[in-house]
């Protein structure tokens, strides 16, 4: 399955990469944390049937869940069978927090679960 590592995914942003950024966090996962990744847009999981076609084809794909497990690479795989060039983020917004990478409070990114 098509991954990035934080790693990566922070190179991608310093660089201006062109690719999409999805948040797919539970939402009360997500409300709980407060933050996400900058540039990120929230997907409800449980609703990904009604999202899933506003995903384009043109430009990459990246997902993150609460630990890029289950909800991350689900989602990427069902992306993926649809034609988005769709990865998961390893270790998801765990993973990103834990080599301490930047986020922005959810407020700022006027966004709410």
């Amino acid at each position: 399955m098509s991954h990035i590592t934080s790693a990566e995914l922070a190179l991608w942003q310093a660089q201006g990469f062109a690719f999409e950024l999805l948040d797919v966090r539970r939402a009360g996962v997500r409300a709980e944390h407060g933050a996400q990744i900058a540039g990120a847009h929230w997907h409800d999981p449980a609703a990904w049937l009604d999202w899933k076609d506003s995903i384009g084809t043109q430009r990459p794909a990246v997902l993150y869940c609460a630990k890029g497990h289950e909800i991350g690479q689900g989602l990427t795989a069902a992306l993926r069978a649809l034609g988005v060039d769709a990865r998961y983020l390893v270790g998801g917004m765990q993973g990103w927090l834990a080599e301490d990478r930047p986020t922005v409070p959810l407020a700022v990114a006027g966004e709410q679960p």
